[in-house]
């Protein structure tokens, strides 16, 4: 059954203008927050001027919260959590918008930097499921923080503003590449081959003498000189390496957005500001949890399998007088979840990957996948009938555009997101997204009235789930 184009929705050009005014609110959002930790510290700068109160200094002020309120807590600088209080009990669940906020992308070494035919170099470690060919000779960033011995945290950004250099990965020239190109896709590119170039005018001695490593060491000055760090100093380092400049328009229409990290932060920011937009008074606690570490199985502290949700939630009882264990376990049975990431938008260039009938297509709306997973739905949720009814019943009250879809043929691939873990508290969960062009490449390609269509539709589930 072929879904109606969401354009149509919006003919009149003030329709028009919410769609466009919400797509470029994003897509600044997008070009300035390139890692988890530049999302979470935009999100806690929005929420805090939205009247959410930061709930670790609630607890930590030993004071209670009531229906209405609106309270956030962070975790580790790389997971946001965020709730408006319903009138309802805890204990009766609550309607929660998991997202995560981390993105493929490269990472520097512990001991990156060294030096090569008189270029300085760093060393990478690709992060989640990328195409390694597709980072050669495009711009790149640094962005990230560096803890230095004495516990200052300094913060490195270089490679956006126009006046800032940028950095890349070179790539063999086509004219000595006949080796190179009778390799398959995965090793045209080797992983120890991703080495980004820093730098290359050597350092000389005060006689005029090239120094060993001089070109190393000249980069390790003007570290120095404008950070005020040591070589030593990037062991305790999170820095990212990511495709430089803003996200654009993309289109004659300019309907699209091209960028960086749309996978999943065109999730992540619609189900914040779900939670933001909501003024009225919920029955049901609303919830957008905003998470690190999917890209890698939603591992350690800050992914999704921590117990920080579940942690989260029994201070929240707390902080509303009604605590008990077992309240704790009959809360998190009773959520009910759209677990809010991308779709592989149909390609017709690469038709072949898809199933027609059962693919997510640009510009009809927000998607819904009942499973996800690879090969025999392995890895899968696989979201209940009944669910999937209830979903559909609230989509269509609010009149949100809405399709279904599959992440490709069978036996093509596959992939998951964060549902299954959130099933495991025997949650109803579904996934929930937009589609997606080019998804885990460099830069990616979404529809703005998609991105719109799932703002709608997580108000829409906040409200009557």
């Amino acid at each position: 059954m072929e879904r109606k184009n969401a354009w149509q929705k919006y003919t009149s050009e003030k329709d028009k203008k919410k769609v466009f005014k919400f797509a470029e609110d994003y897509r600044k959002f997008l070009s300035e927050c390139k890692t988890e930790r530049e999302c979470v510290s935009f999100f806690i700068e929005k929420a805090e001027k939205a009247g959410y109160k930061n709930l670790d200094k609630i607890i930590k002020e030993g004071k209670k919260l009531k229906a209405g309120d609106r309270v956030y807590t962070a975790n580790k600088g790389k997971e946001i959590i965020l709730f408006n209080i319903g009138t309802e009990s805890l204990e009766n669940g609550i309607n929660i918008l998991g997202a995560h906020i981390d993105s493929p992308r490269m990472d520097l070494k512990q001991n990156p930097v060294f030096e090569d035919s008189d270029l300085a170099i760093l060393d990478t470690h690709y992060y989640g499921g990328i195409k390694k060919y597709q980072w050669v000779t495009i711009p790149l960033a640094l962005h990230g923080v560096m803890i230095k011995k004495n516990g200052e945290s300094v913060i490195v950004n270089i490679g956006e503003d126009p006046s800032d250099p940028v950095f890349g990965i070179s790539d063999l020239l086509i004219h000595l590449a006949a080796d190179q190109m009778d390799k398959k896709g995965a090793k045209v590119i080797e992983g120890e081959d991703l080495n980004v170039i820093v730098g290359s005018i050597p350092e000389f001695s005060k006689s005029g003498k090239k120094e060993k490593e001089a070109v190393k060491a000249n980069v390790l000055k003007l570290l120095k000189d404008k950070y005020g760090i040591e070589e030593e100093d990037f062991i305790s380092a999170e820095i990212e390496v990511v495709p430089a400049g803003p996200a654009r328009d993309f289109g004659f229409d300019r309907s699209m957005i091209l960028g960086y990290g749309h996978d999943d932060r065109v999730c992540a920011y619609p189900s914040f500001m779900a939670l933001v937009n909501c003024k009225e008074q919920l029955k049901k606690t609303a919830c957008a949890i905003l998470v690190d570490k999917e890209e890698i199985g939603s591992v350690g502290a800050t992914g999704m399998e921590s117990r920080f949700f579940e942690n989260t939630v029994a201070e929240l009882f707390n902080c509303l007088g009604d605590y008990s264990e077992l309240k704790l376990r009959r809360a998190l049975t009773n959520c009910k979840v759209l677990s809010s990431d991308v779709s592989a938008a149909f390609d017709p260039t690469y038709a072949s990957a898809f199933e027609k009938n059962n693919s997510a297509y640009l510009g009809r709306g927000v998607v819904f996948n009942k499973y996800t997973g690879a090969r025999g739905k392995g890895g899968s949720n696989d979201a209940s009938a009944e669910y999937v009814g209830e979903i559909r019943g609230i989509m269509e009250k609010e009149n949100v555009f809405w399709q279904t879809a599959e992440l490709g043929k069978v036996d093509q691939g596959g992939g998951g997101t964060i549902a299954y873990i959130m099933g495991n508290y025997n949650m109803q969960v579904i996934d929930s997204g937009v589609a997606v062009l080019s998804m885990h490449a460099p830069c990616e390609i979404i529809s703005k009235v998609d991105l719109y269509e799932a703002l709608l539709g997580y108000e829409a589930f906040i409200k009557h789930a």
